[in-house]
């Protein structure tokens, strides 16, 4: 077992990390691993790890989910409501119809068998979604109309209603078709969807009482313990008891949490963020463990053509409805096509339902699923990121409602002065705090190795534990520091309040005073003790 999660989390990590250094999605060379790794090539896999395979998608699962909450704009999608709404039907039901319709005439399902295949393939994926979106949100892109917010619910809406009818499909067949629960369908989603965001509000209100108020967890890992076994609680709870929506009420906790304690969202959003590292591994890794080539070879050309003419005659039919008298340009419409097609996480969950349960079809449902995680989910991951600056406008960002992304880095500005000494440990302090790069600056008017020698071993010795670099410049010493501040993008500037000057110079300002006049970059002086 141990060396099985050994072979995962290393194996995968390395996979993802190759595939993206020559520009392939990472989740990609995952789900390679996970291929090598299974019973199609070397079955290098402890059996219990398959079989705890579909507990470990819940858990990762519940992490995006989480994600995806303390990630949402409350304003945004008051904004954007209708459209989120209209996402969150529209598309999916559009293109399940289409797949029902064309899987008759490729495959000669019946109408309740195609339904079933168009529940599997409709869905689309939390695992690719969720990070594109959030992605996107941490760089602006789409975020004046809160365009990653809509598709995000959207999303999980959308999810919400083919799971339930799938469930209600899958009655038919080992119950027989009755029309009392096919009239009852409305009602159910209705009652899910309001239950199970009231179940989120409640839970997050519960959650804000123990953390902040109480205060009964002692760091940011106690938190993460908390909410997270809570929110993967909901979801299995939703498994045992049916009246609502597990995963929605995961979303919602985390948006409630936002407005409940700012400062708690903000903790745990960057701590799920972390556990998102691994469970993406463990996600897509075990996908790939459970994919079955073999069983393509036989669908492959009707299963492309049929995921085409899904997504392009049912998709993108919900696409143009749901956005109708929205502000959206056409641009914006389109990124759709990129932004809300991927699937991989509810293929996996559920592709192999049918076939458990002995249905006609079952097999070519499975490898249907297959397919289109193999083809969607790694061009999702590749097209969010890359069409975004192209069909999207850029905005501000909300720095409330995202985790920064972008590696923090300071700027030391130094001379030969005594003051170098206070300026170092005031950057090693704030650099260990925000776990920070630093660039150690040093202007020189002439050249001199013994003083540069002496600088650089003062550097490491007070940055030992600490990402820096240790350059030198010369020119106009205020001029120096701004321009070189804003070539590396540093976000704040460290220097001393005086250093070596000459004395017209001290009475008149300093560079320190040029610096603080001049500079679009914060600067913190220090002073001398």
């Amino acid at each position: 077992m141990l060396t099985s999660a050994i072979l995962i989390l290393l194996l995968g990590l390395i996979g993802g990390e190759v595939f993206r250094r020559i520009g392939a999605p990472p989740l990609l060379g995952m789900i390679a691993v996970g291929i090598i790794l299974g019973k199609e090539v070397a079955d290098l896999l402890n059996p219990i790890v398959i079989t705890l395979a579909d507990d470990l998608r819940m858990a990762a699962v519940m992490v995006i989910l989480m994600r995806a909450g303390l990630g949402l704009d409350r304003e945004k999608l008051l904004q954007q409501g209708s459209v989120a709404l209209r996402l969150g039907f529209l598309p999916a039901l559009a293109e399940m119809s289409a797949i029902a319709l064309f899987s008759s005439l490729l495959f000669d399902f019946n109408l309740i068998t195609g339904l079933l295949l168009g529940c599997v393939i409709a869905p689309e994926s939390p695992a690719v979604i969720v990070p594109g979106m959030l992605r996107l949100k941490s760089r602006g892109w789409g975020v004046a109309k809160g365009i990653p917010d809509v598709i995000l619910t959207g999303s999980a809406l959308s999810d919400v209603l083919i799971l339930l009818i799938f469930s209600l499909l899958l009655n038919f067949f080992q119950q027989g078709v009755n029309t009392d629960s096919l009239t009852q369908l409305p009602l159910q989603v209705i009652l899910q969807i309001v239950f199970g965001v009231a179940i989120g509000f409640a839970v997050a209100w519960l959650i804000t009482v123990i953390l902040a108020k109480l205060k009964l967890a002692q760091n940011p890992v106690h938190e993460i313990i908390i909410v997270g076994s809570i929110a993967l609680g909901l979801i299995i709870l939703a498994e045992t008891f049916p009246y609502f929506s597990g995963y929605l009420a995961t979303m919602a906790l985390g948006f409630f949490l936002i407005e409940f304690d700012a400062p708690l969202a903000r903790r745990l959003r960057v701590e799920f963020n972390h556990l998102w590292i691994v469970a993406e591994i463990v996600l897509f890794v075990l996908l790939g463990v459970s994919l079955e080539l073999k069983v393509l070879e036989a669908v492959l050309l009707p299963g492309l053509i049929l995921l085409i003419l899904g997504l392009l005659l049912g998709r993108s039919i919900g696409w143009y409805f749901s956005t109708i008298g929205s502000n959206w340009n056409w641009r914006e419409r389109l990124f759709l096509l990129p932004g809300n097609s991927a699937k991989a996480t509810v293929q996996a969950a559920i592709g192999a339902i049918p076939l458990s349960l002995g249905i006609e079809g079952g097999e070519t449902i499975l490898a249907l699923a297959v397919l289109s995680i193999l083809v969607t989910a790694p061009i999702g991951a590749w097209a969010i990121p890359t069409f975004a600056p192209k069909l999207l406008e850029q905005g501000e960002v909300d720095p409330t409602k995202v985790s920064s992304t972008e590696k923090t880095r300071l700027l030391a500005a130094i001379d030969t002065s005594l003051l170098a000494t206070e300026v170092l440990k005031k950057t090693g302090e704030l650099a260990r705090k925000m776990n920070a790069e630093v660039i150690v600056l040093h202007v020189i008017s002439h050249l001199d190795e013994e003083k540069n020698t002496e600088l650089e071993t003062l550097t490491q010795q007070h940055l030992a534990d600490i990402s820096y670099r240790f350059i030198t410049s010369n020119g106009v010493v205020g001029t120096e520091i701004i321009g070189i501040a804003q070539f590396y993008e540093v976000s704040d500037i460290i220097m001393g309040k005086r250093g070596h000057q000459p004395l017209e110079k001290v009475l008149l300002g300093s560079t320190s005073q040029t610096v603080l006049e001049n500079s679009p970059i914060p600067v913190i002086l220090v002073e001398e003790k």
